[in-house]
């Protein structure tokens, strides 16, 4: 099942009186949305009793949750002080997806350290792989995210490389990111397309269908991504028109969550619509 959501709560949320992110569950099911994305950028700050009533909720309104890890982790880092801090990160990222049965924990891989990106991309796979044997728990899916900024770990080949022969890993593939570190080059079907024939030559068919995904429109630099923006902007792209029917030549069904710009929500539904006209259409 192709799944669509918001990540974080957008403020039309609080606006109609809701205060509490469990209650967003309910009224994302009223929306027709079916995903939420639980924010941990800023570092893993829920208590247990908290995570616990948003999984009751999740369960209660068939919403399939996913968590964003902090953004401090680096999986490249050399430093042992930023070693043992990316590991508590991921530890406690782990341990708040178990809480609340989010079944995905989306990470960033980090930086580069001043060493090339293949280096740092061989020292990124290892301290996942080592994190995930630790943890041995294959019910958690860790999912590398595509990064927007060239000068991030992250590139798509990058992030293959990071999830290739591994069931616990899935890619993240944010296609706001991806548009943005490559200067616009999602302009048609034909290149979402070339994205979705590499993901499944580097990781196969099956799992290529069940990625994880991100989609918003970014405004970017000759740096790549500056900021997130909302569907209504028609400058900088990706557009998710354009995605669709690539969605259903190869029946992908992956859990797409939507960061525009304080209308996650309200994209993410504008994004379900535009799927299901199309396949009412074709």
């Amino acid at each position: 099942m192709i799944r669509f959501g918001p990540a974080g709560n957008e403020t039309s949320f609080y606006d109609q009186g809701y205060k509490n992110t469990f209650e967003a569950m309910e009224w994302l099911k009223n929306m027709g949305l079916n995903a939420y994305e639980y924010q941990c950028g800023r570092g893993v700050n829920i208590k247990e009793e908290a995570a616990n009533r948003i999984g009751e909720h999740a369960k209660r309104f068939g919403i399939a949750l996913s968590l964003h890890a902090p953004y401090f982790i680096n999986m490249a880092t050399v430093e042992p002080e930023k070693i043992k801090s990316s590991l508590m990160h991921m530890r406690n990222s782990y341990i708040a997806a178990k809480q609340m049965g989010a079944v995905r924990v989306c990470v960033h891989p980090g930086s580069f350290m001043g060493d090339t990106r293949e280096n740092a991309t061989i020292r990124a796979h290892h301290f996942l792989k080592d994190f995930l044997d630790s943890i041995n728990d294959e019910s958690v899916i860790f999912c590398p995210e595509v990064m927007g900024k060239i000068n991030q770990l992250g590139n798509l080949d990058e992030i293959i490389y990071l999830c290739a022969n591994d069931e616990r890993i899935l890619p993240t593939v944010d296609f706001g990111h991806l548009n943005a570190r490559t200067h616009g080059s999602l302009k048609t079907s034909e290149d979402y397309e070339k994205v979705i024939l590499k993901l499944i030559d580097g990781i196969g068919l099956e799992r290529t269908k069940k990625m994880h995904m991100h989609f918003s429109q970014i405004e970017y630099t000759q740096g790549g991504e500056k900021k997130h923006l909302t569907f209504e902007d028609e400058k900088f792209g990706p557009y998710f028109k354009d995605f669709i029917p690539v969605l259903y030549k190869y029946d992908l069904q992956p859990v797409i969550i939507c960061e525009s710009d304080d209308m996650m929500a309200t994209d993410s539904l504008k994004s379900k619509i535009m799927y299901e006209q199309y396949g009412k259409n074709d």
